[in-house]
This record gives C-alpha cells, sequence and structure tokens, in this order.
C-alpha cells in the first residue's frame, strides 16, 4: 500500500516541480502546479478568515513525493505517519480547515489562506466528495470526486502563503473543500 501511495504522490509531485520549471509543460488544468494568482480582497466587504493547515514534514514528504512538496520550513508530520493516519481514520488532523463550520451574512468575502507548506485548494461544491488524487480520496473513503475538482481551475490551487477570496452570496449552506486533501472541509451558513 505504501507503494502504491508513494508512487501516485510521486507522479503528482513530479508534475509539481515540472510545472514550476517549465510552465509551457503543464497540460493537465486540474494539476496543482503554479502559482495561482492571489486574489484582491480589498472590496470593501465584510471578510472572515478560513486557515488551510497541513504539518508536512519537508525531508520525509519531499523524499517520497519529490522536491517541492512541502515547503515547511521546520519538521512535522513523517510521511509514513501522514500515510499511517489515513489509512487508520479516513483523515490526518493536522491537515485541515480552520474554522470548521460558522455562520456569517450575506456578501461577506470569505477569505482562504494557505498557511501550510503544501498546496491546497478551498474549493465551492455542491456535496463533499473526493478530490484529484485518487489514491488520497481512497484511502479517505471518498472515493467518488466531487465534480467541482475534476473541473477546478489552477486558480483554486493555493501555494502555501497563498490566498483566495470567495463570495457568500446566497443564503443557506455552502460547502467547501481541498482538492487535494478531501478531508479538509469547511462549512458555512449565510444568513
Amino acid at each position: 500500500m505504501r507503494h502504491i501511495a508513494a508512487t501516485a504522490l510521486l507522479s503528482m509531485g513530479s508534475l509539481l516541480v515540472a510545472g514550476c520549471n517549465d510552465p509551457a509543460r503543464v497540460t493537465d488544468p486540474r494539476a496543482p502546479l503554479l502559482a495561482a494568482p492571489v486574489s484582491d480582497v480589498s472590496s470593501g466587504s465584510p471578510s472572515h478568515p478560513i486557515e488551510l493547515l497541513d504539518q508536512c514534514d519537508p525531508a520525509t514528504f519531499n523524499g517520497a513525493v519529490g522536491p517541492g512538496t512541502c515547503t515547511s520550513s521546520h519538521p512535522g508530520i513523517t510521511f509514513d505517519r501522514f500515510l499511517a493516519q489515513l489509512t487508520n481514520d479516513q483523515a490526518a488532523p493536522a491537515w485541515r480547515n480552520a474554522p470548521v463550520n460558522f455562520t456569517t451574512k450575506l456578501g461577506t468575502t470569505l477569505v482562504a489562506i494557505n498557511r501550510g507548506g503544501e498546496v491546497h485548494s478551498f474549493t465551492r461544491v455542491a456535496a463533499f466528495g473526493g478530490g484529484v488524487v485518487p489514491f488520497l480520496n481512497q484511502l479517505s473513503g471518498t472515493p467518488v470526486p466531487a465534480p467541482e475538482c475534476l473541473e477546478a481551475p489552477l486558480s483554486e490551487y493555493l501555494l502555501p502563503g497563498g490566498q483566495d477570496a470567495e463570495p457568500a452570496d446566497q443564503r443557506g449552506t455552502l460547502y467547501y473543500q481541498c482538492c487535494i486533501h478531501p478531508w479538509m472541509r469547511t462549512t458555512v451558513s449565510v444568513h
């Protein structure tokens, strides 16, 4: 199982490195490869921050997946422990959105900020599902990808330190997830 997981991540990591070194080589629009533009959040509307968090260990993640997979400047959870957590619990607790649930007013701007060492997305979905990495979908118990993840543009993917602004533009419940780590979820109640 570890070999399959590492191989799948290695393929994704290789695309990440290739895309960062030569953007013309990128062919998969869903691959989280390039520095996504940082959204302008100076619209004047009230905003609510959502942090996209992880604790990847750069030595073991970069060793297993490829250089640049984890850009954290400090040791964290090893790649093997990450896989063990997913295998046992269908989630790696340090890979999460904060907050997970909250209520806000119509018109608020949701500001997702990648505070982790890996690429993440903050993608609005109709219902939670899997993401774009099949073996992470399997380990997290979400084998069917959310259609929005399969169609997500590069701008949905945030490098560490990147941010994205999403409008809370309809009343009701809005669902957001990471299209790489599908257990990273936020539910927003808009009134």
